[in-house]
């Protein structure tokens, strides 16, 4: 009976696996986007203290927190609708909306000149699970913004929607805006994307560096002050955590990937899972891969054979980016050591498969980066850039390793990555101690709790307004 017990569950995630798969051929990488520990500073430090002490692996029963939400209108203001972070976590919030019983209304502000199978599919997944889809401009989505009870604008760019669209009613509809801020690069600062942040009700940004940066530069550069700022960092998906939970799972997607893949069971897989970019810094990791296979040769350590796999690739744009880190795998003769995977929605299969995760995101880093902690829920440690919102998830030396950014950080890394690889019961214990940080402090529950805080506090503006 347990062995037939066992070989439904295999074939149960093996179909999971293959589902997997085939959405990872057209989609990109994040169900997850960008945020949520929720803490301001003056309000929340109570509410965040008892949540966090009440946390536990399951998830409570119970009411929702964000029950006060039912029947609300909410109106969700996207500059995009693609498979990147911040369009992806807007829509999660909408799911856990609708799940309470609110009314939630979307809007695209820019879509491509041509059609878009992945806006399609996206838009598709909001009318099922009951998200209304209007057009950026008209009556009806001026109508929308002045009877919604909430307007969440996601991302600086956004802002141009609001004088585009509503014009002389713009007004009337910013003390009930949350303006929902993920960016982290300087030229977002301009003047026509946030010239009315200083009259929303509130600010979400992905982490406390984020939320500083943008403090002293729309000071600094544009002379304009920041409305009352909520930090929030992520939580996990409660599906992505039933697969980090379940032992058969992983081991089903970790033979199966890995058998796709060429690679032995007992290998040593490093991955950086982002959509190929520099500002992500896949080439200074590869560099690195390639200086810590130098090492441990120079060294004579006798260690499984160490893989880099490189999640987030687009085979068919072929960008030049992408280019030049296929040559210096193949000009380094590393070929056989390292994996391009397609970019994909579907990241628990990796996660499974893999050893360490690698963060290494360059300039300010990430604002705050969700792949991290999922990484952590799968008990991965985690080698990360010392930069944005990376230091506010990884435990320097207890949770992972951090390094630099930029070129001087590559030996670092190096040094990192040979460290892991050498060290079997170190990987073991930062996996352990990210897994139980997870838990206390990056559950959906943890996310839900947070949320319903900062939304709490935004209506109760607006209604006294």
């Amino acid at each position: 009976m347990a062995k037939h017990s066992v070989a439904m569950a295999k074939k149960r995630w093996l179909l999971m696996l293959l589902a997997f798969l085939s959405i990872s051929t057209v989609m990109v990488l994040f169900m997850r986007p960008n945020s949520s520990v929720f803490c301001n500073t003056k309000i929340f430090e109570a509410q965040q203290n008892q949540i966090r002490s009440s946390s536990s692996v399951q998830v409570p029963s119970g009411p929702s927190p964000l029950d006060f939400m039912k029947s609300k209108l909410v109106l969700m203001v996207s500059h995009e609708l693609s498979l990147s972070g911040g369009p992806l976590l807007l829509m999660e919030l909408a799911f856990l909306l609708r799940g309470v019983g609110s009314d939630v209304v979307w809007i695209t502000n820019q879509y491509p000149g041509e059609q878009d199978q992945v806006i399609y599919s996206l838009e598709s997944k909001m009318l099922d699970r009951g998200v209304q889809v209007l057009p950026a401009k008209g009556e009806k989505a001026v109508d929308t913004a002045l009877k919604a009870d909430l307007v969440i604008l996601n991302t600086a760019v956004a802002g141009k929607w609001l004088d585009a669209v509503l014009k002389e009613k713009v007004t009337l509809v910013l003390p009930k805006v949350l303006w929902w801020i993920h960016e982290m690069r300087g030229h977002y600062f301009k003047v026509e994307y946030v010239k009315h942040l200083p009259f929303v009700a509130g600010a979400m940004i992905d982490s406390h560096t984020t939320a500083q940066y943008w403090k002293n530069r729309t000071k600094e550069r544009l002379g304009i002050k920041m409305p009352e700022t909520y930090v929030v960092h992520l939580g996990n998906s409660k599906e992505l955590m039933e697969v980090a939970e379940d032992s058969v799972a992983k081991r089903v997607l970790r033979e199966h990937v890995r058998e796709s893949l060429g690679v032995r069971n007992d290998d040593l897989l490093f991955a950086i899972i982002n959509s190929v970019s520099r500002g992500k810094g896949q080439d200074l990791f590869l560099r690195a891969f390639h200086e810590s296979l130098q090492l441990i040769q120079e060294k004579k350590l006798q260690l499984p054979s160490l893989h880099a796999i490189v999640v987030g690739s687009d085979m068919n744009a072929q960008t030049k980016f992408e280019m030049e880190l296929r040559k210096f795998v193949t000009e380094n003769k590393i070929q056989d050591r390292v994996h391009f995977v397609n970019k994909t929605l579907a990241v628990a299969p990796y996660l499974a498969s893999i050893d360490v995760l690698v963060q290494n995101s360059q300039a300010r880093g990430e604002c705050f980066g969700r792949i991290t902690i999922e990484a952590m829920a799968f008990r991965l440690p985690v080698l990360g850039t010392a930069a944005g919102g990376t230091v506010e998830i990884v435990d320097n030396g207890s949770t992972g390793l951090l390094h630099p950014v930029g070129k001087v950080g590559v030996t670092p890394l190096a040094h990192n990555i040979v460290k892991l690889a050498s060290h079997v019961e170190k990987r073991l214990t930062m996996g352990k101690k990210g897994h139980e940080k997870v838990k206390e402090m990056f559950l959906e529950h943890h996310m839900s709790h947070r949320i319903a805080l900062v939304l709490k506090d935004v209506l109760r503006k607006a209604k006294h307004t």
